[in-house]
C-alpha cells in the first residue's frame, strides 16, 4: 500500500488530543467522535512513521519517548490550524468575538474612550473589555489581544503598527516660574522641584538632547511622584515644580498658558503611539478592524509641535 506524501494531519491532532486529555475516551468526547475512531487514527499514524507513540496495557496507557517528543510538536500544529479555521471563518462574516485591549489610563480616558462608542456601533458583534492603567501589561501572560502604548521603543517581541509620534515636554506654571526662575540647562534643574512620575521609563533620569547635538541627563528631585500622568497636572498648575508631560496631555495647558514649556532647545527622546498585539501567523479579524479603526481616528489627532 502506498503512503500519501501529504502529512495526516488529522493522525497528528488525534495525538495531539489524546495526549491532553491522557486517554483515549477524553479525546474522543473532546472532539465529538467514538473511541474506535480515535484508536483507528492513531493506529494509522503509528503505521505510517513505523513507530509506537504510545505503550498500552491493561492498566494504562502512557506516551513512548518518541511519542511525548511527536506530541509536542502535533499540538503546535493543531493550534495553528485551528487559530487558522477561527480566522477564516471571521474573515468570511463580520467580525465577532471579545477583544482584551489594554491601553494607558490617562490616553485611553482623554483620547480613546470618546471615539469607542462608534466603533461599537460600527461593529455590534464585537464585545471589547478595556482595561487602563498606566502599568505596562504582559500581553501573552496576561491573556490581552492587543495594547496601545506609548514608548520610544516597542517590545521587539510584538508586533507593532505605530499610529502617531508621541513628544514630551518638560512643563511648568508661570507661577512657579516666577518664584523659583526659569531654568536654562538640564543641570540646573538639579536646584528645583521636580515632579515624578513611576512608569515613565526604566530609569529613574530625564534624558535631553540639544538641538546642536549635545546631551545630558538628570536625576530628578522633588516633593512629589505618581503612578498616573493626569496626577501631575494639578500640582503642576499649583505651582509646586516642574514635570515633564506627553503631548496630549500637556497641549491643552500649553495652548491656553497655563503651563509653560521650559528648555525649548533641549528635546526629552521621542516616542510614538504603537498599536501592539502578540506575534501571530494569523490573527482574527476582529484583531484588524480594531487596528484599522485606530490607526484612522488616533492618527489624525492634533498634536502641538509634533
Amino acid at each position: 500500500m502506498s503512503i500519501s506524501k501529504l502529512p495526516d494531519f488529522e493522525g497528528l491532532a488525534l495525538l495531539a488530543k489524546v495526549a491532553e486529555e491522557r486517554s483515549f475516551a477524553g479525546a474522543a468526547r473532546s472532539l465529538n467522535l467514538s473511541v474506535a475512531t480515535v484508536s483507528r487514527g492513531i493506529s494509522r499514524l503509528e503505521l505510517r512513521l513505523g513507530a509506537q507513540v504510545f505503550n498500552r496495557s491493561s492498566r494504562k496507557m502512557t506516551l513512548t519517548d518518541f511519542g511525548r517528543r511527536l506530541a509536542e510538536r502535533a499540538s503546535r500544529v493543531l493550534a495553528e490550524a485551528e487559530q487558522a479555521e477561527s480566522a477564516a471563518r471571521e474573515l468570511s462574516s463580520q467580525p465577532r468575538g471579545t477583544v482584551n485591549l489594554a491601553v494607558p489610563m490617562s490616553f485611553g480616558l482623554r483620547e480613546l474612550s470618546p471615539i469607542l462608542p462608534q466603533f461599537i456601533r460600527k461593529y455590534p458583534e464585537i464585545t471589547l473589555n478595556l482595561h487602563l492603567s498606566d502599568a505596562a501589561v504582559d500581553l501573552i501572560g496576561e491573556g490581552y489581544d492587543a495594547a496601545l502604548r506609548i514608548a520610544a521603543l516597542p517590545d521587539s517581541s510584538l508586533i507593532a503598527r505605530r499610529l502617531r509620534p508621541m513628544s514630551r515636554y518638560l512643563v511648568a506654571s508661570p507661577a512657579y516660574i516666577k518664584r523659583n526662575g526659569r531654568p536654562q540647562s538640564p543641570s540646573e534643574l538639579n536646584a528645583h522641584h521636580c515632579l515624578g512620575y513611576t512608569y515613565r521609563a526604566r530609569t529613574g533620569t530625564w534624558q535631553f538632547t540639544h538641538t546642536d547635538g549635545q546631551v545630558a541627563s538628570v536625576t530628578p528631585v522633588g516633593p512629589f511622584s505618581v503612578n498616573n500622568i493626569d496626577a501631575l497636572v494639578p500640582a503642576l498648575l499649583d505651582g509646586l515644580g516642574i514635570a515633564e508631560l506627553p503631548s496630549f496631555v500637556a497641549d491643552p495647558y500649553v495652548t491656553d498658558r497655563r503651563l509653560e514649556i521650559l528648555l525649548p532647545d533641549w528635546r526629552l527622546p521621542g516616542g510614538g503611539l504603537y498599536f501592539v498585539t502578540p506575534s501571530a501567523r494569523v490573527r482574527p479579524a476582529r484583531i484588524d478592524v480594531l487596528g484599522e479603526f485606530l490607526a484612522e481616528h488616533l492618527s489624525g489627532a492634533r498634536r502641538l509641535r509634533e
